[in-house]
């Protein structure tokens, strides 16, 4: 099959999502009173991601995040930013059992490719819930230290 310039090979979901991201970080005041932060990735290879969260009464209220990604990587995150905000916030724990297949389904899939961009948002999410819980002292949260990454 011949690809033109105009052709896309991704779902139409993800489409809108890379075109109009939802929850994205526009400016750093947006985050100011969030109290989980997490950064995944690597500057320098193109992948990296940031992801806020403001967690009240043990659920995921808001959520903002920024990337330096491929638009599978934005329009994964930005699925998974609308799926943590559904019905007035996400529990933790409800949302460290989300996966990147999770995400995908949500998209309609991604190309086989562009499948590890779509990990991005949900490590980020993990360093975010982790975090939260160092800060808050949250012992109880199953959610490990996030593993740094060296690409190249």
């Amino acid at each position: 099959m011949k690809l033109e310039g105009n052709d896309w090979i991704y779902s139409k979901k993800v489409k809108e999502h890379f075109i109009k991201p939802k929850n994205f970080l526009k400016n750093q005041k947006e985050v100011k009173d969030f109290n989980g932060h997490g950064s995944v990735g690597n500057i320098k290879c193109g992948d990296l991601m940031e992801m806020w969260i403001k967690v009240k009464n043990n659920k995921i209220i808001n959520v903002k995040w920024k990337t330096f990604g491929c638009a599978s990587a934005i329009a994964s995150t930005s699925m998974l930013s609308e799926m943590l905000l559904e019905k007035g916030g996400m529990q933790l724990e409800k949302a460290l059992k989300i996966t990147g297949k999770d995400i995908m389904d949500r998209l309609g899939g991604l190309p086989a490719i562009k499948i590890h961009c779509s990990v991005l948002g949900d490590q980020a999410l993990r360093a975010a819930i982790y975090d939260y819980a160092q800060k808050n002292k949250r012992t109880e949260l199953s959610v490990e230290k996030p593993i740094e990454e060296e690409h190249h």
